[in-house]
């Protein structure tokens, strides 16, 4: 039949009588969660402008192919009846959501029911004349056989020994499934066979013939004498265990913590899969940075070939009609070689650090999941960094059916509050369980007698005036548009990148003032490290890798470091090309002590080598810290290792210590049997708006500098700390000074006395001049202008505030030089 396209929508007016459309945010009262979904379906399938083509016979029970001009995508529907799990369509949506429907069976049948007599026959449904074969997709999915209405009985009493009561495929009966098949042969019957139920019959049978052939091959498990000669390299039980499991499993996720060598676990299973189950071709997906990283690290431990797929796509697709057994590529191209990954069809797809498809709205994360291959083993210490959804999406690449539909998924775990915000997690310990057969994930804990000591320490330093300056002017704003959250409820897109780029801004004056104006140079951090690394560097053979979020912040460093050792810079605009001779010569030269890096070298390096991490910022997400810790403290590390984090006294990054609990406990309920409940206290944006409310609001006040030891003190604590004099607990890691803690402070100085003494001297000052100038000329006093009042309040946020003119520059560093001489004569 001609293709054919839905009619255009009604008139507006037209439109107004129907009835309410559904929310897809929030479940009416009176629904099941089912129904809901169902009729979302319904009511978006009868929208869409898509194209319909019958590819049959009949005029309504018949297979269509739908297509999408908008998307390109094009699926085949079969037609039996108007209820859920008569039809059937070979979306993705279809195959997972259990429902028995989707948008294009509603779009179909909508179509169909404009035909003369077609709603009732929709609703008498059809049997065929002919037998089927059938994938039902339900909770699990299922085989079964539904006999045509000219079913011979033989057949139908053939068919009994191979399926149960209700039709059902007998689990026994999966190896021999052909033989049913071959039946209808003999009956001169027509017997049809699914797709889908042929490739669900294939992927059972593969299963049992995978385990029995890996069983076979390693009797004895991790103590197999196989395993011993696997690699050109050793491996500890724990990556024996991990190896099998990902070899056994065809599909799985390794979520090893960070430093544990999934990357060799990987290679491992690699090598396991194409000794015993014929793997000839694998497709290694990683972020620009590692590339070359992989490449290395297959050449160290295996005997296969490898190649990095890079240049412009001629080079490219020559790349991949090379022989290598691992080809090695990023996430950025995939969307551009998808034909070509195609074309080539790997066995074996590795994806390392996975978290890059956690957000299934994404090109790399689209592309990547219409890759298909046998087997696939996913690599992530951060499955799941803040929500259950990015643990979905990641899921999905492994087994798109394990979590069952993301709708009922999301329902059974998360709390939602009477508008349907979500509030909070419950029963977290149970997708661990469900994860069980495609999930294996160890933690440093489990394995410590093999990893190295780690001391953590956090630096606290002070902040220039002009530095407070770009801190306190960005924190009004930030204020300001809290308290507009705060009444309204409500934030403007205007209002929420004004409130992102305050807050960037805020943790940027933490650093330099360099980083904001490009002009000056207002900080302490820069020249708080580089006596640090002067210490550090005394012993011999310490290397020190420093990361900072911002590129500038690294130029900085960078001015200091010339005539010192040599030192490289590794960021995200370095080439994929020159970035492995960066990590090389950190590596293997001697001189080369100092590896600076921003975020980009957070994720996958091996940088054993060193032993010192220092931080110059506190990045806003604690997984993005704890991958960067990870490059140094990590298996193969064989001294203890130092992590220093600067922090800025008394501004956001001090606020910002104690307010990422909630993501800590979220992934431990899920992954690390940690608590099987966390709430939130209110929505995402809700929470959101909270945690910059108090990391913004409520900023310690530095503590008089009497009682606390100085920035020297404190290098000198951790250069002669020894191993383990930490507590390791979450609670107790870094344990930092505890200043009293006051609502929206002013800038406050280093020592309060110094400060009220300073501000008194000020304003003495101005009264003399107030009263000098009244004395002659006939001018009003300057307190009488005022009426003497210094106190103001903000028009915006209503907070008072002392306003006084300022004193000339030469003045007020006189005053200041005399409060600072009485200060340091009042203490000695």
């Amino acid at each position: 039949m001609p293709t054919t396209a839905a009619p255009p929508r009604r008139s507006g007016k037209r439109r107004s009588a129907k009835k309410k459309k559904l929310s897809r945010q929030f479940k009416p009262e009176g629904m099941t969660l089912e129904e809901w979904q169902i009729a979302l379906r319904r009511q978006f399938g009868r929208e869409q402008n898509f194209k319909l083509q019958n590819l049959g016979d009949e005029p309504v029970f018949s297979e269509f192919a739908v297509a999408n001009p908008e998307s390109g995508s094009k699926y085949r529907v079969v037609i039996r009846g108007d209820r859920p799990g008569d039809n059937f369509c070979t979306c993705p949506d279809f195959a997972t959501n259990t429902l028995g429907t989707c948008k294009h069976v509603e779009f179909t049948l909508a179509r169909l029911e404009r035909k003369p007599g077609a709603k009732t026959a929709l609703r008498d449904g059809y049997q065929p004349p002919y037998s089927e074969v059938v994938l039902k997709y339900g909770a699990r999915r299922e085989v079964r056989f539904l006999p045509g209405t000219q079913c011979p009985t033989p057949l139908a009493e053939a068919a009994s020994k191979y399926f149960d009561a209700d039709g059902v495929l007998r689990p026994a009966a999966f190896s021999r499934f052909e033989k049913f098949l071959s039946l209808s042969s003999e009956f001169d019957h027509d017997l049809r066979c699914n797709s889908d139920a042929l490739a669900f019959v294939a992927e059972v049978r593969d299963g049992e013939e995978r385990r029995r052939r890996i069983d076979e091959a390693f009797p004895a498990g991790i103590r197999s004498p196989a395993l011993d000669k696997l690699l050109k390299a050793d491996l500890y039980d724990y990556q024996r265990e991990g190896a099998l499991f990902a070899a056994r499993a065809g599909r799985c996720l390794v979520g090893d913590e960070m430093g544990l060598g999934k990357t060799i676990q990987a290679l491992a299973a690699a090598e396991i899969m194409a000794r015993h189950l014929g793997v000839e071709r694998v497709l290694i997906v990683c972020p620009t940075s590692l590339k070359h990283q992989w490449e290395r690290e297959i050449s160290r431990f295996t005997e296969r070939s490898a190649c990095v797929i890079q240049g412009l796509r001629a080079s490219r697709q020559a790349l991949f009609g090379s022989n290598a057994f691992f080809k090695i590529t990023n996430y950025d191209t995939v969307h551009r070689d998808t034909d070509l990954i195609q074309g080539w069809s790997p066995d074996l797809v590795i994806l390392d650090e996975a978290q890059r498809i956690k957000n299934w709205k994404t090109r790399a994360a689209r592309s990547v999941k219409r890759i298909a291959s046998p087997f696939a083993i996913v690599l992530t210490g951060t499955p799941l960094e803040n929500r259950l959804e990015e643990l979905v999406s990641i899921v999905q690449f492994v087994d798109q059916h394990r979590l069952g539909p993301t709708f009922r998924f999301l329902a059974d775990h998360q709390l939602t509050d009477d508008v349907g915000k979500v509030i909070g997690y419950r029963d977290l310990d149970t997708i661990g369980k469900t994860l069980a057969p495609v999930l294996i994930r160890r933690q440093k804990s489990e394995v410590a007698k093999q990893l190295p000591e780690r001391l953590d320490k956090n630096f606290f330093v002070p902040m220039t005036p002009e530095q407070m300056d770009y801190h306190d002017a960005n924190r009004g704003v930030v204020m300001r548009i809290v308290s507009k959250w705060r009444k309204y409820r409500f934030l403007s897109e205007v209002d929420q990148r004004r409130l992102m780029s305050a807050l960037q801004n805020m943790r940027m004056s933490c650093n330099s003032t360099y980083l904001l104006d490009n002009t000056t140079d207002h900080g302490v951090k820069v020249g708080e490290l580089l006596t640090l690394l002067d210490e550090m560097f005394e012993r011999p053979g310490t290397k020190v890798v420093i990361f900072s979020q911002w590129l500038r912040t690294h130029e900085l460093i960078e001015r200091r470091l010339k005539g010192r050792d040599g030192h490289v810079l590794f960021h995200g605009g370095v080439p994929g090309p020159k970035r492995k001779a960066l990590v090389d010569r950190f590596r293997e030269d001697d001189r080369c002590r100092t590896f600076l890096s921003t975020d980009a070298g957070g994720v996958g390096l091996n940088l054993q080598n060193a032993s010192v991490v220092v931080n110059m910022d506190l990045p806003w997400n604690p997984a993005v810290l704890e991958q960067r810790i990870g490059r140094v403290h990590r298996l193969g590390q064989s001294r203890p290792v130092q992590v220093v984090n600067f922090v800025a006294q008394g501004t956001i990054e001090e606020g910002m210590l104690n307010v990422l609990k909630f993501k800590k406990s979220l992934f431990a309920g899920v992954l690390d049997g940690g608590e099987k409940e966390v709430f939130l206290g209110g929505s995402r944006l809700t929470k959101f708006m909270e945690t910059v409310e108090k990391a913004a609001s409520n900023i310690p006040v530095p503590a008089p500098p009497e009682p606390e030891p100085s920035p020297a003190d404190e290098r000198e604590a951790v250069a002669a700390a020894a191993p383990g004099d930490t507590d390791d607990s979450p609670e107790t890691l870094v344990k930092a000074p505890a200043p009293p803690v006051v609502p929206a402070p002013a800038v406050a100085s280093a020592d309060p006395w110094a400060g009220l003494f300073q501000t008194g001297l000020s304003l003495l000052q101005e009264l003399a001049g107030a009263a000098r100038t009244g004395g002659g000329g006939g001018e009003q006093p300057a307190a009488g202008r005022s009426g003497l009042s210094v106190v103001r309040r903000d028009k915006e946020t209503g907070e008072p505030y002392l306003h006084l003119p300022m004193p000339s520059p030469d003045l007020l560093d006189r005053v200041l030089t005399a409060a600072g001489d009485l200060l340091r004569g009042l203490r000695g």
